[in-house]
């Protein structure tokens, strides 16, 4: 039997419609319907997907026909009436150093966004207390967790237990990673200290430690674990998604005194 014809279908076209399906400020939604999509080709997109490809699908909207391609960045949604292609990506994964209560309220907002997070914490005493459910925890040393976690241009490492001896195992892994984001708690103080550590006893360079996000988070006078962590979830999502370049980001939006309390 040949396979039918991809159907485009409008919500919104009237004000009515609408209200009745939630669209707000009189937006449209258009939707592209398949039918019977091939089993093969779904199955082959999912084991792309696991195995962290970046792939972009092409719909022919006149007979179904769908292909994949590799991609190497992200894509628009393209549409023209006759082909739809969009891009798909791996999940984008957050690795946190350090359990507490900072860690909880980030990673609480990581998994609202989507982002598969992981825990590291060598500390039993740390870990015991930890509450957030969904996120993978590990018992690895941070550089260790760092290299098993073989972080990617969809992965943000931040580091947020106040103890150098985890933070500065795990960042000086991540600096040189594909990670889109690495960051670290602390005031500027102890973040001016960690810069002239790393380049004195740990052969990094000023450009190497251009990539660290330190202190962590957007400026926004933050006090409470839960205000500092959205201001660490909206610098990260700020950079994920290409809205202020990293270095403009912590050129107009820091405090010219501490970030956050030691």
């Amino acid at each position: 039997m040949p396979r039918s014809a991809p159907r485009l279908v409008r919500y919104g076209v009237t004000t009515g419609g609408a209200r009745r399906f939630g669209l707000p400020c009189g937006g449209m939604l258009e939707l592209l319907l398949e039918f019977e999509p091939d089993p093969a080709a779904l199955a082959e997109l999912v084991q792309r997907l696991e195995a962290r490809q970046l792939v972009r699908r092409t719909v022919d909207c006149r007979s179904g026909a769908a292909s994949l391609k590799a991609a190497s960045a992200p894509g628009p949604l393209h549409f023209d009436g006759t082909t739809l292609s969009s891009t798909f990506g791996p999940q984008y994964r957050m690795l946190l150093i350090g359990a507490g209560a900072l860690a909880e309220y980030v990673a609480t907002m990581a998994l609202f966004n989507d982002f598969a997070v992981t825990l590291c914490d060598p500390r039993a005493e740390h870990r015991d207390t930890w509450a957030v459910a969904g996120v993978h925890i590990t018992i690895e040393m941070p550089d260790d967790a760092v290299r098993i976690f073989a972080p990617d241009a969809r992965s943000c490492i931040v580091a947020l237990s106040h103890d150098p001896k985890l933070d500065d195992l795990a960042l000086l892994e991540a600096l040189h990673s594909p990670a889109f984001y690495v960051g670290a708690i602390g005031s500027r103080r102890n973040a001016n200290s960690r810069t002239q550590r790393f380049i004195e006893h740990f052969d990094e360079t000023e450009a190497s430690v251009q990539r660290l996000h330190s202190p962590v988070g957007l400026y926004i006078g933050s006090k409470t674990p839960a205000e500092i962590a959205v201001s660490v979830m909206a610098e990260i999502i700020a950079v994920k998604n290409g809205a202020v370049p990293a270095r403009r980001l912590r050129a107009e939006f820091r405090s010219p005194s501490a970030a956050h309390h030691d």
